[in-house]
């Protein structure tokens, strides 16, 4: 079972903690670009507040390495116009190359062939599963072709809850994977004060927006969660890892009890057990 190191908490809250974390991951992107011999970064634009944070964390990075971030904002149908208009926003503001694509009409013609059913709970699971792959697809074509990688918007808290489709809204870079949603809020604010008017108004209407996965399977992220917000899922994993087993029947950590399997994936036979 996963647990977190005792390092994830207490929460980083402190500004100059924050900017320290930002200056590292900044560092650390740069030296594995330099390494590999990369000539972009490719990066997927929802126009939520992890999207818009690694846009705003990547974008210094590839403006000194004389790279493009090539950002894309991919709907398909369940796209609310206010998440597409935050997402064009924030990829004209912070990329060096952005294009909005909707594939809806692809996404209907796959839909014909793989979904055989009706309108119940599973049946949106499995076509919010095929709208997470067939973007990455974009993505990872677009990697492909200006010889880069895709970065990744997960954080912890999602990573814990198995909020993410495998083999769909995943990269091959996480900057951001081992920072709590609440520090992802925090060092969102923290790099506001770097901002120009035009960058400053991107990030913040994507902070002030309420969180949503994108996919058409509820109105909003906590719904999926049993959480009223991403502060209170925080607080319940730090509660529960700290030994309060009473949490364990709470549908957030029933979550994060059921999605191991994700965070073990791909699961592989220990060659010890094939030499007996």
């Amino acid at each position: 079972m996963t647990i977190p190191q005792e390092n994830y908490f207490p929460f980083i809250t402190d500004e100059n903690r924050l900017m320290k974390m930002a200056d590292t991951i900044r560092y650390i992107v740069t030296d594995y670009v330099e390494n590999n011999h990369l000539q972009s970064l490719v990066l997927g634009i929802s126009g939520g507040i992890d999207s818009a944070l690694c846009a705003a964390l990547l974008q210094p990075v590839c403006e000194n390495l004389q790279i493009p971030l090539i950002g894309r904002s991919i709907t398909i149908e369940t796209n609310k116009s206010e998440e597409i208009e935050r997402s064009i926003e924030v990829g004209n503001t912070f990329c060096t190359d952005f294009e909005h694509i909707d594939i809806t009409h692809t996404f209907l013609e796959n839909k014909k062939i793989m979904i055989q059913g009706d309108n119940s709970h599973l049946t949106k699971l499995r076509q919010g599963n095929m709208k997470a792959r067939m973007r990455m697809m974009v993505l990872y074509d677009l990697a492909q072709l200006y010889k880069g990688i895709v970065i990744s918007t997960d954080n912890y808290t999602e990573y814990l809850t198995g909020f993410w489709t495998l083999h769909g809204d995943v990269g091959d870079f996480a900057p951001m994977m081992n920072l709590w949603k609440t520090e992802v809020y925090a060092l969102s604010n923290c790099l506001l004060k770097e901002c120009n008017e035009k960058k400053y108004n991107a990030l913040q209407k994507c902070i002030d927006a309420t969180p949503v996965d994108g996919l058409g399977i509820s109105s909003c992220d906590c719904e999926q969660l049993g959480v009223d917000n991403y502060f209170e899922a925080d607080n319940i994993f730090a509660d529960y890892f700290s030994g309060n087993q009473s949490l364990e029947t709470h549908p957030l950590i029933q979550r994060y009890l059921h999605s191991e399997y994700k965070r073990k994936n791909p699961l592989q036979i220990e060659r010890t057990n094939l030499l007996i």
